[in-house]
């Protein structure tokens, strides 16, 4: 014979039982539907948005000074293809515009592959001169193999930049 207290004690057990089954197996199933690519397609690296640029100084050569940019894809990006030197590059010193005009120079037909753990880079070539223009930042469009990539990158680090600039294409990292 069952007393009150005893089927409302196996009652309380029995609900908390449930409700702890039922928040487990809801918690679970969260889990078990992660995102798919065909309904979140992750951004490309490509877009300026998605990539960090650093300027660095490089070995110099005869006559000239050279600086590195190295771009890193951000985490979670899709890789992408770039080639060619970028264009459009403009230098310019916490803000203010340096006027120097370059050009590109290399083999601009090769195609690279950049992604996260693809990090690319290219080369800031300037002749030696007495006073070249400081900069700390470099802006440009980066090139595809059929175009122009819509938007404007940048990379920070300082150099000095002059007339008869020059920009390499890309390449791995």
């Amino acid at each position: 014979m069952r007393t009150r207290l005893a089927r409302t004690t196996a009652r309380t057990i029995a609900a908390v039982t449930v409700a702890a089954a039922c928040a487990v197996g809801t918690a679970g199933a969260a889990v078990a539907a992660p995102a798919t690519s065909d309904t979140d397609p992750a951004p490309s690296a490509c877009r300026p948005a998605n990539q960090t640029g650093v300027v660095t100084p490089a070995p110099s050569s005869a006559g000239h000074a050279h600086y590195r940019v190295v771009l890193t894809a951000a985490p979670g990006t899709s890789p992408c293809l770039l080639q060619g030197s970028p264009t459009g590059v403009g230098f310019s010193l916490n803000g203010s515009p340096r006027a120097v005009d370059a050009t590109s120079y290399g083999d601009q037909s090769t195609p690279v592959a950049f992604g996260p753990g693809a990090p690319v880079a290219f080369d800031i070539q300037v002749p030696s001169s007495p006073g070249p223009a400081s900069a700390n930042e470099v802006t440009f469009t980066l090139q595809a193999p059929d175009g122009e990539i819509p938007g404007v990158a940048g990379a920070n680090g300082p150099l000095g930049v002059d007339g008869g600039t020059q920009i390499g294409p890309v390449e791995p990292a």
